[in-house]
């Protein structure tokens, strides 16, 4: 059986794990059962991106919302009559917190019931068997899946599956849920909910999805990664006509859309993902006229500061790339402070739409190269440490102002790095020592030779050679050893020349005279 738990902490980034916790101890402290449900478990288990964390409590979920805004979440909007928190965690987390229920329709197509009920009654009244799944996080049976409706086999099986006869006729917006998920998950729809999704429009019922359920479909179309695929398959479908009747005839901007989301690929790569609602909404509908959008959105219950966010997300772009062609951007320390505290989406923006080469050319330029900078600081920081500097503001400073000085072009391979943070710490590298000979043979080195004489040639001897004489005329040799054996004998090698003998005769005579 697989350890669920493992896999949550192995796949949630830190920050997800850190509200997984905190939600645990908060529901443990007041003794309520809480559960992750719907599309995290369905991520996990289908091994893409866990992007939200929705809760299921057995009971009121208030309580422990207000307790998680204390540690920084905050409330997106809020439901008190299904009891349905959607929020921000804090680390910026998207996700909810909701109470378990059932829903009971009177007749089919009207609006439900709820009421409060238990974690496996919340499951069976889902839309779609992989949504009808969960963990518990209870100590008691902590890492437990439920999975009342088989959705683990549809997860394998790659099929979208409706968990009634009714789902359509019950919430007509299951309709583009259904189209939504089999696009984003590259799913297809389970034969019979096949069957029940092709009636549902023969009668129509796309017709009849209220304007504040389009809204949030088409909210969470703004989320998704796949927001081209979704609107091809929508407008395929004929359901296009439920978000805009004007969107259904002038079509989507798909290419602003493709711009847009290989723009936001770039900004993954440099470690930013940005949230881009407003943007994906205004390319959606980007060949609408802007009257007509603003109308679409007000119709699709929008809020003000939505509409207003989707409206102006052009003019906010197009401040920002004047800032950044101007003087006060100039220097590369004073882009990238800039581009820092800049809003990602507007950055997106500006790379898919805007004609400000230089701005365009800053933002690159930081992600590409300054942001690797600063994300390669932790090697600086270690350099810093070895060569002794302690932790404090001077060290902050220094390692701030080596990538300062990185930022215009300095100090960018490891041996200038370290040369400069020397400079910076006003630590100096330590002198040589100098060995002398004793400690030389000590270390098992061989003494320095000096240049010429047989020291040289003994230094160019090849290793494991003896040393050779200096090469010789072997004639003269042996004629210099004959000379030096006959004149230990007391003869000439060779005889004197007449000249030589003439000389040496009145010697000879006056010699003999004196003996006699």
């Amino acid at each position: 059986m697989p350890d669920y738990m493992y896999m949550l902490e192995s796949r949630l980034s830190a920050e997800q794990r850190a509200v997984l916790l905190r939600v645990q101890e908060l529901a443990a402290e007041s003794s309520t059962n809480v559960y992750l449900t719907g599309g995290a478990v369905r991520d996990l288990i289908s091994g893409m991106p866990i992007r939200d964390l929705d809760f299921t409590v057995e009971g009121n979920p208030t309580r422990l919302a207000r307790e998680l805004e204390k540690g920084g979440a905050r409330v997106v909007t809020e439901d008190e009559k299904l009891r349905h928190i959607e929020m921000v965690f804090s680390g910026d987390v998207d996700g909810s917190i909701a109470a378990a229920r059932e829903e009971v329709y009177a007749r089919p197509g009207v609006r439900p019931e709820a009421r409060w009920s238990t974690i496996t009654a919340d499951l069976h009244r889902r839309d779609f068997s992989l949504n009808a799944v969960a963990i518990s996080l209870n100590t008691a049976s902590r890492g437990l899946l439920l999975d009342p409706t088989n959705g683990l086999a549809d997860l394998e099986s790659r099929e979208v599956r409706a968990l009634s006869i009714h789902s359509f006729t019950n919430q007509p917006v299951r309709l583009l849920r259904a189209v939504r998920y089999a696009a984003r998950m590259d799913f297809k729809l389970e034969s019979r909910t096949e069957e029940w999704f092709a009636l549902a429009l023969e009668r129509g019922l796309q017709e009849s999805i209220t304007p504040g359920d389009a809204g949030s479909e088409l909210r969470q179309l703004a989320r998704e990664d796949k927001p081209v695929a979704i609107l091809k398959l929508w407008e395929a479908r004929g359901l296009l006509e439920s978000i805009s009747p004007h969107l259904a005839k002038r079509h989507p901007h798909y290419e602003m859309l493709t711009r847009i989301l290989k723009a936001r690929d770039d900004l993954a790569a440099a470690g930013i993902r940005p949230r881009l609602a407003s943007a994906i909404t205004y390319a959606a509908l980007g060949k609408l006229k802007d009257r007509e959008a603003s109308s679409a959105l007000h119709r699709l219950e929008y809020r003000a500061d939505e509409i207003e966010a989707v409206a102006g997300i052009e003019d906010r772009a197009q401040k920002v790339a004047a800032a950044l062609a101007g003087r006060k951007t100039a220097a590369p320390t004073d882009a990238y402070a800039f581009l820092e505290k800049a809003p990602p989406e507007l950055l997106v923006f500006i790379l898919a739409e805007s004609s400000n080469s230089k701005a365009v050319a800053k933002i690159r330029t930081y992600l590409t190269k300054w942001r690797p900078l600063r994300q390669a600081l932790p090697a600086a920081v270690l350099e810093l440490e070895s060569i002794g500097m302690p932790h404090g503001p001077k060290f902050d400073k220094a390692i701030e102002d080596l990538f300062l000085a990185q930022l215009l072009g300095k100090a960018r391979n490891p041996e200038l790095r370290l040369k400069l943070l020397r400079k910076l710490s006003g630590i100096k590298e330590p002198p040589k020592k100098k060995i002398d000979e004793k400690e030389r043979k000590k270390l098992g080195e061989k003494p320095k030779k000096k240049e010429g004489g047989k020291e040289n040639a003994v230094a160019a001897a090849p290793p494991g050679k003896p040393m050779q004489p200096p090469a010789r005329n072997e004639k003269a040799a042996n004629d210099t050893r004959a000379r030096l054996q006959a004149a230990r004998q007391g003869h000439q090698a060779t005889p004197p020349t007449p000249a030589k003998a003439a000389k040496a005769a009145p010697a000879r005579k006056e010699t003999a005279a004196r003996k006699r």
